[in-house]
């Protein structure tokens, strides 16, 4: 068996090891990254592809008849036609839950820079202004209270779990919109609720769900309007969901107070992107998953997928097969 990875650096820079995957094939190829056009010249004869950001489409199925196996370096999947390749009998398999703690840990950090602008302040006082202040404290910006607020969450996978845990844990109750309810998920101070209760009473409404043809654009102009005034909106899952000129506008007329976001509809982000010139918004290079702990957890069940698919039992498959 012959395996490719078309674009393995973000996962691993130099501080892991490939030998997981490596070990149990005959030859392994390695690049940093793929240019899409390249994709299927790269994957030749492969039955093994593993991917994080270039797409496995039609097209590049057609070209690469010997394909048996796309191995995700991510949970997401909306790279690849599913649809085509369960058609041909490919496999495609996802790495689940990974980075749970580290994006719920990223959800908060945006939020708190929101709340009490850390960085704000120091800069403040590198810059001499606590030095020459006449009184003891001074604040750049009002500071928040999360304590009573209400921490709306969309997509209650364990990503929206994990950060409704850490809400909790601030004293905030908990709001949820979900599309499969499972009461004995719910803790203490949680309730299901419709997306329309959730964006009415929400402080701060966090995103947690898949890209899919019904979540793209979930965050548009409509329900920024039915947002309560002066809400937080956070997003940690995937840049489409939100319709980001509608959320730079709410921004500028105060609709909402802040935002953070660790993602981008098109990433790199793009200079135009309106975000980028709205006031109050925080933006992370798509890096909550990224800790190495998180990594370190990806690349293990990037050789238990291929160990499965090997034995004749795949897991984490996401295309029905």
């Amino acid at each position: 068996m012959k395996a490719v990875v078309l674009d393995g650096y973000t996962l691993n820079p130099g501080d892991l090891s490939w030998e997981g995957i490596s070990s149990q094939v005959e030859e392994f190829i390695l690049y940093d990254g793929t240019p899409q056009e390249l994709a299927a010249q790269r994957i030749g004869n492969c039955e093994i592809v593993f991917t994080n950001k270039v797409g496995i489409t039609r097209e590049v199925m057609e070209a690469c008849p010997s394909m048996r196996m796309v191995g995700l370096l991510a949970t997401g999947y909306n790279i690849v036609d599913i649809a085509e390749a369960a058609r041909r009998g490919i496999f495609v398999c996802n790495v689940p839950s990974y980075s749970t703690p580290s994006v719920a840990q990223m959800t908060f950090a945006l939020l708190l820079e929101i709340a009490n602008g850390v960085g704000l302040h120091d800069e403040s006082v590198k810059a001499g202004e606590w030095t020459g202040c006449k009184t003891f404290s001074y604040w750049k910006k009002p500071q928040v209270e999360l304590c009573d607020k209400t921490f709306g969450v969309v997509g209650f996978g364990s990503t929206g779990r994990a950060a409704a845990a850490i809400a909790r844990a601030f004293g905030m109750e908990v709001r949820v919109y979900t599309r499969t309810q499972r009461p004995e998920q719910l803790g203490e101070g949680m309730a299901f609720c419709t997306l329309d209760e959730l964006l009415q009473t929400s402080d701060v409404l966090s995103l947690h769900c898949p890209l899919t043809d019904e979540t793209q654009g979930l965050i548009d102009a409509d329900a920024l309007r039915r947002m309560k005034r002066g809400a937080i909106l956070l997003n940690t899952a995937r840049g489409a969901l939100c319709d980001e000129r509608a959320v730079a506008d709410a921004l500028r007329t105060g609709q909402l107070a802040g935002a953070g976001f660790d993602v981008a509809s098109v990433e790199p982000i793009a200079a135009d992107n309106p975000l980028l010139t709205a006031p109050n918004c925080f933006i992370t290079p798509h890096i909550a998953w990224a800790t190495k702990a998180a990594r370190s957890r990806l690349m293990e069940v990037l050789g238990q997928n291929l160990r499965a698919f090997l034995a004749g039992k795949p897991q984490n498959v996401v295309n029905g097969l």
